[in-house]
């Protein structure tokens, strides 16, 4: 085994520290902090094989692995803090991963790629497509939001209890629809137009994996990865409440802050890798259409299934500082998305926005 072989496997040791954790009676935050951790190795591999299995089956097929696995740890992860009845945790993490798929991950993978190069360049059009759908896609989340506080706050009329709930469904429908209307805009009818250079193929997956992996145990290793995630994930859901009060962390700043840098890291370091290759295309789709899955098909499906699991969720985020972070998302990702060109520089002022974000919800009590 090669010294690179060691440190792909390496991190794999981490998913079987948590349970000897609890089991030996550790402190929660031990826990949390061990479960977390070994979920991005996991998250990793599932963007590995996801890929692998894109690079046989074609960009159609490949696309809807992305909605399935690509968010696969993150999605995982606030269903069983949405289980254990957390629902505002599980709304701050919606937030948390679009502001911080779109001004961390997109801001570091600028930094780094811009770093000793004057500028890099991606395709106007394509980045136009996303910063547009980012900005509808924020619209659409924040209408549940804007309606409660006109009919509640601003009219004072008293309105029965289910009709966010009832709001929320819809739009949860609506904004799925919109997501498969995108798919097919993008990965079929215009798929020529708005494929990103360096498409998927078997060349490509052999280039960054060794040698192409057979189809059977790209498949293994997505339904194992997956298990494995949705054990670390429940162990993460248990120690959340503990952890909190031992660390003097509220549960908002862990589901805004901390959990959407564990379910996102895989694509972080995807991003920063490819924007170090020039290929910032290829970064824009990770990240900003990241924010934009998580928006038009995480937080719907999180909404549906919440009534399934007997803990229904709204799509009303209580506190404004909410509403603000997503709607300075889309502001920041379109204007780095204007002249198709990038610098280190503009990843500094994303990189800036984000702190100034994450310190505001670090005081929220």
């Amino acid at each position: 085994m090669t010294a690179g072989q060691l440190l792909r496997y390496l991190p794999l040791a981490l998913i079987p520290l948590p349970l000897v954790l609890r089991q030996a009676g550790a402190a929660p935050t031990l826990v949390f902090a061990a479960a977390a951790a070994a979920i991005v190795p996991l998250a990793d591999w599932i963007r590995r094989a996801t890929e692998q299995v894109t690079a046989r089956a074609g960009g159609a097929i490949g696309g809807l692995l992305n909605v399935t696995f690509g968010n696969a740890a993150e999605l995982i992860l606030a269903l069983f803090v949405l289980a254990a009845g957390k629902a505002s945790v599980v709304k701050a993490t919606i937030t948390g991963s679009i502001v911080g798929n779109s001004l961390l991950g997109l801001g570091v993978a600028i930094l780094v790629g811009g770093w000793g190069r004057e500028k890099q360049s991606f395709r106007r059009e394509r980045a136009g497509l996303l910063a547009s759908l980012l900005i509808l896609s924020v619209v659409a989340l924040l209408v549940p939001a804007l309606f409660d506080y006109t009919e509640r706050s601003v009219r004072g009329v008293p309105y029965p209890e289910n009709l966010d709930e009832h709001l929320s469904l819809s739009v949860a429908a609506v904004l799925i629809l919109a997501y498969a209307a995108n798919l097919v805009y993008t990965l079929v009818t215009h798929r020529d137009v708005f494929a990103p250079p360096g498409e998927a193929t078997e060349d490509h997956a052999r280039g960054r994996d060794g040698a192409p992996w057979p189809l059977w145990r790209s498949i293994v290793v997505l339904l194992v990865a997956t298990a494995a995630v949705a054990l670390e994930a429940e162990l993460v859901s248990g120690a959340l409440e503990a952890t909190s009060q031992a660390s003097g962390l509220t549960p908002f700043f862990l589901g805004v802050i901390i959990l959407p840098l564990v379910g996102n890291a895989a694509e972080y370091f995807a991003a920063i890798y490819f924007a170090r290759q020039d290929r910032m295309d290829l970064v824009m789709t990770i990240a900003v259409g990241s924010s934009i899955q998580i928006a038009l098909f995480t937080a719907p499906v999180l909404v549906l299934v919440s009534y399934l699991l007997g803990t229904p969720m709204d799509l009303v985020f209580s506190n404004p500082l909410e509403l603000i972070a997503v709607a300075a998302v889309a502001f920041g990702v379109n204007a780095i998305a204007q002249d198709g060109e990038t610098n280190w520089f503009e990843g500094v002022l994303l990189l800036a926005l984000y702190a100034v974000l994450g310190l505001a919800f670090f005081f929220v009590r």
